[in-house]
């Protein structure tokens, strides 16, 4: 399998006799060069002496020498650096686009590896290597956290990146796009989302200091208004909403449907959370400044101890009237927010500015909020792994999801050390 044969080679698990090429010349690996999880060879910048002599270039890797062909890798400029080609069954000779020949080398995965790496990809228990985390050294868990840490901040900056474009490089929007989506909390926020992306935040921005305005706009861009009418409040909802639709040619609104209310508590109904939003952007003007300003986790904590409009202290929707009560964040959902948007956003904002500042303080953040509770930490951490802080759970999701739900085992290092014990 060509995934194995990429293990074999990039951590240099060779037989014990010499290596050679297909032609018999004696090959020495150097540097097995990095890893290339793009578009081109599988190694950059490996060296190796063939023959005595120290060629530095790429290596490819292939099931069968056969595959070169049949991936058209002769006929593309981008592999003409390949100077080794890794192959486990040699069935034909194979050449860059000038027609020179490139040396093969025959190698094969050792069987206890092999056996092993089979008892991982279809062992039935998720993941397959639970049993053997406890007798893992806690330097190497560290270690392997502290990066799978790292990769998930890149790839939730990455996230925002693109959320940003959308926004048109306004950071303030894309903050807001992006806490709307987290106020989602899973069931709606891809409807949270689609509607913060909606809202023509520079017309809305003219009406920033009337709270029954902002909630015009916010509710019937959700296409929430048409719940209302019977009601007075949301009758006069609707008016206002015409009136600045027309004024300001305002996008359709969300087709109602795609939000979502089966099995939500009435305080996490969409209505009540975008009351909440709309209180969060009358009253917080420069929400984005402060965020990135605020030096403390409880400062941060205090920007969404946010409330709502009179309507919504005793309604959970515009036809359903509850008890009244005060529609304040929990502190738990509160912590989510900051976590899932808070904390990106130092880190991407960090990295936008090339200031390490607020990249610290993005994992300050991170190693300071409590670990999430569910399913998945609870998994890992009954089989030994500590689960202490957000940092940790944030890994350990980071884990299961990109290496454990896609049995990328080779890329994981508790699954290198799972193989290593053959």
């Amino acid at each position: 399998m060509e995934q194995l044969l990429h293990y074999v080679w990039r951590h240099r698990i060779f037989p014990l006799q010499p290596l050679r090429t297909t032609d018999g010349e004696e090959v020495e690996v150097v540097d097995p060069g990095q890893p290339n999880r793009h578009a081109g060879p599988d190694f950059f910048n490996a060296k190796v002496k063939i023959g005595g002599t120290l060629w530095a270039g790429d290596v490819e890797v292939h099931d069968r020498a056969s595959d070169w062909l049949r991936h058209g890798h002769d006929r593309d400029r981008a592999y003409d650096r390949v100077v080794l080609h890794v192959v486990g069954e040699a069935d034909c000779d194979i050449c860059r686009t000038n027609g020179g020949r490139i040396p093969q080398l025959l190698l094969s995965c050792p069987d206890d590896v092999s056996r092993r790496y089979d008892e991982l990809c279809l062992s039935e228990a998720s993941p397959s290597c639970l049993h053997m985390l406890a007798a893992l050294p806690p330097l190497k868990v560290h270690g392997w956290l502290s990066s799978l840490q790292a990769e998930r901040l890149r790839q939730k900056a990455q996230a925002i990146g693109q959320r940003l474009e959308r926004c048109d490089r306004q950071w303030e929007d894309a903050f807001f796009v992006t806490l709307a989506r987290n106020f989602g909390l899973g069931l709606n926020s891809d409807a949270f989302e689609a509607w913060a992306l909606r809202l023509p935040f520079r017309a809305v921005d003219k009406h920033r200091d009337s709270l029954f305005q902002v909630e015009a706009v916010f509710f019937g861009t959700a296409g929430l208004l048409d719940d209302g009418a019977d009601d007075d409040y949301a009758r006069s909802l609707c008016r206002e909403y015409a009136y600045l639709s027309h004024k300001f040619s305002l996008p359709e609104p969300l087709p109602r449907e795609q939000w979502r209310f089966f099995r939500l508590r009435p305080a996490s109904f969409p209505y009540v959370r975008i009351a909440q939003l709309a209180y969060i952007y009358c009253m917080e003007r420069s929400l984005f400044s402060r965020v990135m300003e605020a030096e403390g986790l409880d400062e941060v904590r205090l920007l969404f101890d946010v409330h709502t409009s009179d309507f919504w202290a005793a309604h959970s929707s515009f036809r359903k009237a509850s008890g009244r009560r005060k529609r304040q964040l929990g502190g738990k959902t509160v912590d989510l927010l900051v976590l899932n948007t808070v904390v990106p956003f130092l880190y991407a904002y960090g990295l936008y500015r090339a200031d390490d500042s607020l990249c610290e303080r993005a994992i300050r953040f991170l190693e300071a909020l409590p670990a999430e509770d569910n399913s998945i930490i609870r998994r890992w951490a009954g089989a030994g792994l500590r689960v202490q802080s957000a940092a940790d759970s944030q890994a350990v999701l980071q884990l299961q999801r990109e290496y454990c739900d896609k049995r990328d085992c080779l890329r994981c290092r508790f699954g290198y050390e799972y193989l290593k014990q053959g």
